[in-house]
């Protein structure tokens, strides 16, 4: 039985018996790889919960059911995995890491906005982290900004109260304090929009700095956002 070039569709034949079984396998395969969602790209070990439909870029070192299907895309549908080639210019949706991602060059490049063909990309993401407040006057964060990224703004919400004798507080870099905010509210759900008027870049990994203004923090905690812009190298 023939099937489709793109998707792997499969074609009735004529005068085929119970038509329905490969028409239904086809509305299956559409159903799963029409506007893609891989529920992850990294796992090499086919879960053992999943739900018909479920899919799953197949990685290097894959084993078990998705052995020796390493850059395939693996669905789960009538109780076992089906495989399809990914084709160059596939977009997905990547759950597990919330990104979007463009299959080219036998792999699935995440934050891609565009790519050029030997490689060069240009990249977009945000990167989201909580970040538990330290005692003391000032709390540095254990996440960077990115080495070579260039940040358009940083946005954040309180999500446990900030505590401590401060009055508000501060946040930006080492050198300066206040660039993404100053002034910010304590008490849970507060949240800061720091857009910078004009786009910073940093050459090195840079964290950020909380800084509590008229006293000390002693607790809390804030889930941040970096919006970033990365300009990935051609390939070797």
């Amino acid at each position: 039985m023939a099937d489709s070039k793109r998707l792997g569709l499969p074609y009735l034949e004529a005068a085929q018996a119970q038509k329905h079984v490969t028409v239904n396998e086809g509305l299956a395969r559409l159903d799963a790889l029409v506007n893609l969602t891989l529920k992850s790209v990294s796992e090499t070990v086919p879960p053992t919960l999943v739900e018909e439909g479920d899919a799953y870029a197949v990685p290097v070192g894959a084993v078990n059911d998705w052995a020796g299907q390493e850059g395939k895309v693996a669905t789960f549908s009538n109780g076992g995995w089906e495989f399809a080639t990914p084709q160059e210019g596939w977009r997905a949706f990547v759950a597990d890491t919330a990104a979007r991602s463009l299959f080219h060059g036998g792999a699935w490049r995440a934050h891609a906005v565009a790519r050029a063909p030997g490689g060069a990309q240009l990249g977009m993401r945000v990167i989201e982290f909580d970040h538990v407040i330290a005692a003391g006057a000032t709390s540095q964060t254990s996440v960077n900004i990115p080495a070579n990224a260039m940040v358009f703004g940083l946005t954040g919400r309180v999500m446990d109260a900030i505590t401590g004798t401060l009055a508000d507080w501060s946040v930006g870099v080492g050198g300066s304090p206040t660039q993404f905010g100053s002034g910010l509210g304590t008490g849970a759900a507060s949240w800061m929009r720091g857009m910078l008027g004009s786009p910073t870049t940093y050459y090195s990994a840079m964290p950020l700095l909380l800084t509590a203004n008229g006293g000390d923090f002693a607790g809390g905690t804030v889930r941040f956002a970096l919006h970033v812009l990365e300009l990935g190298l051609p390939d070797a």
